[in-house]
């Protein structure tokens, strides 16, 4: 997965040995990135005010359920037309060293070879022109595509739009009309427990189906920044990577990413809706743009929220600004909690990049925030954010005196050298400090070196908490401290 997960999780993308082998077999690869139209909006009737209060009653309770039965097998073959199977086709070069050891020669290097290395994996048709969405990492080193439709038909294909972050990529049939494609449906409402199908290409079986529940929503995996997953029990197997989740309408809720190795039951679905955010640029541009604030945040845990003086964990923390970023601009500051962006409440600190993102770059963003336990709001314009964007800062200075003890705070520190207080040891209850962090303020006065650290301390009252920002790495962070009685 390119390093952008843990090793327990796998794409759902299966490989075939290299061309040539005596044996073929399917691995699950490493997981470690329609029309023009605007994404699908739900039209509000003009007429609300008129409205019987039997239909107003229904509104206000939500989608409908899931009925108790339903025909899979109908639902089966009328979705099963829209879905792809999708076989990649990689040309690769292997250097080889001769192992033995010979008249003082401890290797002969062996001329390259040329093999091919064969995936598959799945995808769904979104319009009758033969636009097909996958994942990102089942062509991501693709020399060839070809495609199956259900009918047994076969089509070329070429890769159109690429978004790594979301694992999304979009593909072209070429010479393809008249296809039949498939509904995308509303990710927002799909609720836990409601019933979905999945249709998938395991190990390069072909069209396969697959039923079981939403297991959960949002589920935040270590995939990429943008992190939302749902998770189902529907089994998803290597070859099902890039194909749909369909609810019980067959309307596409969600596309078919990874699962968790060695784990039954427990697979992982982009939601739709990120994908409508992002489709007219992947079919117009062929990449994704998006904004972003100029911030480095982190969750606000019980103790930074006493420390914070507020009751509430919800909302991202600055913990630190890009200089003159957008953030920096607007009056935004390191200790300010992000709560809502556009209306939208920041529930937990994942959510803030998420809900940037679906703003291009230049949009003007209403922030809501609290600083000292008061809620304001400022308009932010966004800049445009670039891969290369992550936490900023050089490396931590090299401690130059000797570790002394910081008394009641339970940790040995030493002066940095380019300004704080580095942590050398932590030898009692530090709250959230770390060795090799750098305190660099303590309730917002500096602390230049252990002395100014000593009468920062001082000034908090025994027995609360105390909010430290602190140099972990190459980013800032805030970190709880209690100070004892």
């Amino acid at each position: 997965m390119n390093g952008r997960t843990s090793s327990l999780l796998r794409r759902t993308w299966a490989v075939s040995a290299l061309v040539g082998s005596s044996l073929v077999f399917a691995l699950g690869g490493c997981h470690s990135s329609a029309s023009t139209a605007p994404p699908l909006q739900h039209a509000e009737s003009t007429q609300a005010a008129s409205a019987s209060p039997a239909a107003t009653d229904a509104a206000k309770a939500g989608p409908a359920p899931t009925p108790a039965t339903f025909d899979a097998a109908q639902l089966a073959e009328r979705v099963m037309p829209t879905v792809v199977n999708i076989t990649t086709k990689e040309t690769v070069t292997l250097t080889s060293v001769h192992p033995f050891e010979m008249f003082g020669r401890r290797g002969v290097e062996m001329p390259d070879r040329e093999q091919t290395r064969v995936g598959v994996g799945t995808g769904f048709i979104i319009d009758a022109d033969g636009f097909v969405v996958t994942n990102e990492h089942v062509v991501h080193d693709a020399d060839e595509l070809v495609v199956r439709l259900a009918d047994e038909r076969e089509f070329e294909a070429e890769v159109v739009g690429r978004d790594s972050k979301l694992d999304l990529a979009l593909i072209k049939l070429r010479g393809a009309s008249n296809l039949p494609a498939a509904s995308l449906g509303d990710s927002d409402v799909v609720r836990v427990g409601e019933s979905v199908m999945a249709v998938g290409n395991p190990y390069g079986l072909g069209h396969t189906v697959t039923l079981g529940i939403v297991s959960a929503k949002a589920r935040a995996i270590g995939a990429g920044p943008y992190d939302e997953f749902i998770q189902t029990d529907a089994s998803i197997n290597p070859g099902n990577s890039g194909g749909p989740l369909f609810n019980w309408k067959g309307e596409v809720v969600g596309i078919n990413a990874a699962i968790r190795a060695g784990a039954n039951g427990i697979g992982f679905a982009i939601p739709v809706s990120s994908l409508k955010d992002v489709l007219p640029q992947l079919r117009e541009r062929g990449f994704v743009e998006r904004g972003k604030l100029g911030l480095v945040f982190q969750p606000v845990s019980k103790d930074l929220a006493t420390a914070l003086g507020t009751t509430t964990t919800k909302g991202a923390l600055i913990s630190d600004l890009e200089a003159n970023g957008p953030a920096a601009r607007a009056g935004l500051k390191a200790g300010d909690v992000i709560t809502a962006v556009n209306g939208t409440a920041i529930g937990h600190a994942e959510d803030l990049p998420r809900t940037v993102a679906k703003n291009a770059p230049g949009a003007k963003v209403q922030v809501t925030y609290l600083r000292g336990g008061k809620s304001a709001d400022v308009t932010v314009t966004l800049d445009k954010l670039r891969d290369d964007d992550s936490g900023r800062g050089a490396k931590t200075p090299d401690r130059k005196a000797k570790p002394q003890s910081a008394g009641k705070l339970g940790i040995e520190v030493s002066d940095a050298a380019s300004g704080g207080v580095r942590v050398d040891n932590v030898t009692g209850k530090a709250g959230d400090l770390k060795a090799g962090d750098v305190i660099v303020e303590v309730n917002g006065s500096p602390v230049i070196d252990s002395a100014a650290l000593r009468a920062a301390v001082a000034k908090v009252k025994a027995g609360s908490t105390a909010l430290m920002k602190v140099k972990r790495g190459r980013i800032f962070q805030f970190a709880a401290v209690p100070v004892p009685q």
